[in-house]
């Protein structure tokens, strides 16, 4: 790939993400609004005509989530390392009727982009996986959302497919199945370290300019896909849907036009995956 090359994607990168106005970029709550049933009148395809301020989900040209088709992307050794600093903290799991989430009350640290810090404030699951890797779709997706001082959101995505159980999971097991029989339930967990997702191989990865997967579907969120894929197991994902109490076999918005978004792969020379 051209020097050029670089430069001009890079460069696309930060200017979309920090000279847009910033906007919040909060999920709908309220499952009841909307699902994913294909053909429903809250379908995916419907979502953008149900409320106003939803528009971006039918009319947007940056929408996620998308096919990363490995001849679209352009591989970016030595640049855009992300670093993070997680700390434990005290966090809530809830059931939001199309999702389960675990939320850090204060934030949990912190991942270090372009000299701008982002603050962990939650992750949650969604199966099967929203994007896929060269039209494989994965098991499992797990989005931490992070958010700076002015609003910009970044998310970090991990793959998984059926293996050995996942040890993040296993350790909110007794919570997930404590809110499985409550709808709308939360429950406090204590301290939790999102070290503990195992974020060592979070290089090599992915990255582009999409927008959340559910509704308002706001737009100019950094994607950071890890491309090491990791394991969880049957029960694990069973239980994740099991807990959510909708009526569908899936919590995964179908792929969006890419619409000629550049992809990067970062993938340093002298990073080993683990």
């Amino acid at each position: 790939m051209k020097v050029s090359q670089v430069f001009f994607y890079s460069l696309f990168a930060v200017f979309v993400l920090f000279t847009c106005p910033a906007r919040s970029a909060k999920e709908v709550e309220d499952e009841s609004e909307f699902n994913y049933e294909e053909g429903s009148e809250k379908g995916p395809s419907r979502w953008g005509y149900i409320r106003p301020e939803w528009h971006a989900c039918k009319n947007g040209t940056m929408q996620s989530p998308i096919d990363l088709l490995n001849k679209r992307v352009e591989i970016v050794p030595h640049l855009g390392l992300i670093h993070t600093n997680y700390q434990p903290s005290n966090a809530t799991i809830r059931n939001r009727g199309h999702d389960i989430i675990l939320e850090w009350a204060d934030g949990a640290g912190y991942l270090l982009i372009n000299e701008t810090n982002y603050v962990l404030q939650q992750c949650h699951w969604h199966s099967p996986s929203e994007h896929t890797i060269d039209g494989k779709r994965f098991d499992l997706e797990l989005h931490m959302v992070h958010e700076s001082s002015a609003g910009q959101t970044v998310v970090i995505g991990i793959m998984y497919k059926i293996g050995k159980p996942n040890p993040f999971l296993s350790s909110l097991t007794e919570h997930l199945r404590a809110i499985s029989d409550v709808t709308d339930a939360a429950r406090v967990v204590g301290m939790v370290d999102p070290n503990q997702i195992n974020m060592r191989s979070i290089q090599p990865y992915y990255q582009y300019i999409g927008s959340l997967t559910v509704p308002p579907c706001t737009e100019n969120v950094m994607w950071n896909i890890v491309r090491k894929v990791r394991t969880v197991s049957r029960e694990q994902v069973s239980l994740l849907r099991v807990a959510v109490h909708d009526e569908s076999d899936t919590n995964a918005r179908p792929l969006q036009p890419i619409n000629n978004r550049p992809v990067q792969l970062y993938e340093p020379k002298d990073q080993e995956e683990d």
